[in-house]
Formats: structure tokens, sequence, C-alpha cells
């Protein structure tokens, strides 16, 4: 995903980081700067040779009886009898094996449950004082301790983005994990990538207005004219920052950052003209958005996603509970994939998060009954390729290709059939689940005397 250069923000970031007279350099722009670094460490890698699978590779490619070879923490080969040099050789046939699954929107750790079943004070999903948490990083709330990372990665999910709530208009910045044991989620932060954000329209932000004393917007148009506004006070402060006049602003900043295009945003929205709405905002203020989520109208507005370059992140049957997801329709991503649509599923659910290979499975069986065919080998890019490219990873993850990370699941058939499941998940090329031995895997502090794990 490029990037969009336009507008006196751009040009204001570039006086910020520009060298000024006699030598001196003026602080780096703010939005650059990371003050929660990644101590995620990849454990010694596990080097297997698995012969004889059924290979669905992400890139839209399958191979029938196939060798995957991973040394080093990385895939060294992908084809058909591949020579063993003298590692450990797993027996895969009758199995498949894909890349790991990418979730681009999870709330694991904010919104943890039991917890926050008993009690919603226990949720740290959103910052929701104001409007505008531009400011604000959901690392910074992250439980490690949620047994919802155990459970997805038991269910083949390799890769997660966390985001915050959508009540907010603009509610800040997301972090990317890999679902691992760690104490802090600073253990599990992937620390490549590009910098995510969540913005929202529609039903949530605007409830925000009519519930609270303090301002903010109560309508559509209310939203809408807030986000120009804000973006238009963001191009001021970089100027004025720029020639300075004004301190450092943490709201402003990440508002730059988007449109310098160093921070890619996840939008919440539903319906096509909310949809159209902020795609047009984008464009004004040159940037783009990299991805519509829940997304359950995308379907009629095809054209406008794919001028502009935007994925659609759906559910495959998520409809009725809000207003605005009347109008969805089950088979969303065929339509969408057969109209040229980037596509993928998501979450939102630590549920639904377990099970993205069976939401893709769900979507394309919808597409098969009104004619459209989607074979395997594309379905697997939902929960693949396609998330790993919005995340800013896919030459990392998301793909079975010599170089890549090895983060992989071997599975014990087909991975749409809900009688699949993960038998072996590799992150980083080291065994991170293995079916075969679950009383030997982490597990979390909220597991403990609750009986059988899994």
């Amino acid at each position: 995903m490029g990037r969009i250069r336009f507008g006196s923000a751009i040009a204001a970031a570039a006086l910020l980081a520009a060298p000024m007279p006699g030598g001196a350099q003026m602080l780096t722009p703010l939005w650059r700067e990371n003050p929660f670094p990644s101590r995620y460490r990849a454990p010694a890698p596990d080097d297997m040779l698995l012969r004889g699978a059924t290979i669905l590779d992400g890139a839209g490619g399958r191979i029938d009886g196939g060798d995957v070879l991973v040394r080093g923490g990385k895939i060294v080969a992908v084809g058909k009898e591949l020579d063993n040099p003298g590692v450990r050789e797993v027996d895969a046939r009758g199995r498949w094996i894909t890349p790991g699954v990418i979730d681009v929107h999870s709330h694991d750790g904010t919104f943890t449950q039991p917890l926050t079943d008993i009690d919603r004070e226990a949720s740290d999903v959103a910052e929701v004082a104001t409007p505008n948490a531009a400011d604000t990083w959901i690392e910074t709330a992250v439980n490690a301790q949620d047994m919802a990372f155990d459970r997805a990665l038991a269910a083949g999910v390799t890769t997660i983005q966390v985001l915050p709530g959508s009540t907010p208009i603009f509610a800040g910045r997301s972090v990317i994990v890999k679902p691992v044991r760690a104490t802090t989620v600073w253990g599990m932060k992937v620390a490549d990538g590009v910098q995510g954000f969540k913005m929202a329209c529609g039903e949530n932000p605007k409830s925000w207005g009519a519930s609270k004393d303090n301002e903010g917007p109560t309508s559509r148009q209310g939203v809408i004219a807030y986000m120009r506004q804000a973006f238009l006070d963001a191009q001021s402060y970089g100027r004025e920052r720029a020639a300075g006049k004004v301190g450092r602003d943490l709201k402003k900043e990440a508002l730059l950052g988007i449109m310098a295009g160093d921070i890619r945003v996840n939008l919440h929205c539903y319906r096509a003209g909310d949809i159209a709405a902020v795609l047009s905002i984008a464009r004004e203020f040159g940037f783009r958005i990299g991805a519509i989520h829940h997304a359950t109208e995308a379907y009629k507005v095809p054209g406008l996603l794919r001028e502009s370059g935007t994925c659609a992140a759906v559910w495959a049957d998520w409809w009725g509970f809000k207003m605005e997801a009347q109008d969805a329709v089950r088979a969303e991503a065929p339509l969408l994939e057969r109209a040229g649509v980037c596509v993928m599923m998501h979450s939102d659910s630590p549920a639904d998060g377990q099970r993205l290979n069976i939401t893709a499975a769900k979507a394309a069986a919808a597409g098969r009954r009104i004619g459209i065919e989607t074979a395997p080998e594309t379905m697997i890019k939902w929960t693949t390729s396609n998330p790993a490219k919005l995340l800013g990873l896919d030459k990392q993850v998301g793909t079975l290709a010599p170089g890549y990370r090895a983060d992989l699941v071997l599975w014990s058939g087909d991975p749409f059939s809900i009688y699949s499941k993960a038998d072996l998940v590799l992150i980083d090329g080291a065994v991170a689940w293995d079916r075969a031995t679950p009383a030997s895997m982490p597990v979390s502090d909220f597991e403990l005397g609750r009986g059988g794990v899994r």
C-alpha cells in the first residue's frame, strides 16, 4: 500500500523534519516516535520438514501432496519431494498447511472476558471522555493475561491487531501482537508493520454526544463535520509548529501522521453513505483509508473502494443487531472479491477470533448459493495475505514462500471445515501450539483453577 502525498499538512510535516540553519535539526515529528518499543523476542526455532500436505500458500497457489521446509525461523522452501537437510520430519499426509491466520480487528486484552461479563467497568476498550482520543495508544491498556490470546493461538491465529473501540470519532493507535505468553503486551508486540489508527463513523460516535454533557456531535452530519474540522485544525497546527509558534499537541500530531501516510486508518463504518462520506474526507485531506471495518453495505459501493485502494474487513453473518446493520448480506465477501475489492475477514469478538476460517467458509457458501464460486486458494487470502497487506507485513507473513517468517498452521483437515483443528501452530518457526500435547502449552492466569483448559 503506497502513500498519497497531498496538502499543506504534508508540507508542514516536511518542515518539522527539515535541517535548520547552521546544521541544527528540528525534532522528528512526534507521530513517528514509538514511546512503547517491542520487547518480543522470537523463541529458538524448531527446524522441520512438513511432508505430503495439501498446501494453500496464501498467494493464490495450491500444492497437493506438498512439502514445507522450515529452518532458522524462516520458510526455506515450498514444493514437492523436497530434500531433507537433516531436520525433524513431520508426516502431514491427509492434512493441510496454510499461513497463520491474521485477525485485523480484535479487542483481546481490553474487553477481557469473563471480567466484562461481570462488570462493564472492567473494559478499557476505548477512552470515551472525548470524541477525539487521537493521542491514546491501546497497547497501554492491553491485559496480556487475557485467555482470548491463548484460544486464538489454538485456533491457528498467529497475528492480531488490537484496536480501540468505536465510541470516539478518533479512537487512537492500534497495536499488532503475536498471541504468545508474555507478562506485558510489549512482550507480544510486533516491531515491524505500519502503525494503525482507529476512526469511526455512524451510530457509535454520534451516540457519544447524545449521551454526554460535554461537547460532541449527535448526528451523522455532525460526525463528518467534526472530522473535517479536526483535520483542518491539524493542518494549521502543522504550519504553526513548523514556525515554532506552538508547543506539541499529541492529538494533532496523530492526525498529521495520518495525512502524511505514516499512520494507517482502520475505519469503523457500516452504511454505504457513511463509507462514501469518509472516503471523500480522505480525498480532501490527501490520505488513504486502509480498510473499512464491518462495512456491511460495502457491497453497494465497490467502485469507491477500488478507486481509493481501500480494503473491506467484513463478517459473514453479523446483521440486524443495530439499525445501520439492517441491510447486510451474507455473501458480501465473495461479492466484493468478484468486484475486485481487497477483502478480508475480521472478528471483533474473542469468539469469532477463534473461527475466522469458518467465517470465510460461511461467506463463500453464501456466495455459492447465488452463483459465485470461490476456490479455497482465494478464500485463504481473506484470512492471511490480504490482512498482512493492511498491517504492512505482507513481505514477512501471510504467505508461504522462501524468506518469509515461518508463521504457519498444520490443520487436521480442510481448514474451511468445522471439523478441522489446528494440529500444529508455528510462530517464527517455533512450535507455539501442539494439539498432541496441550498440557505442555503455557496457560493464562485467568485459566488457573477453572478445570479443563481446552
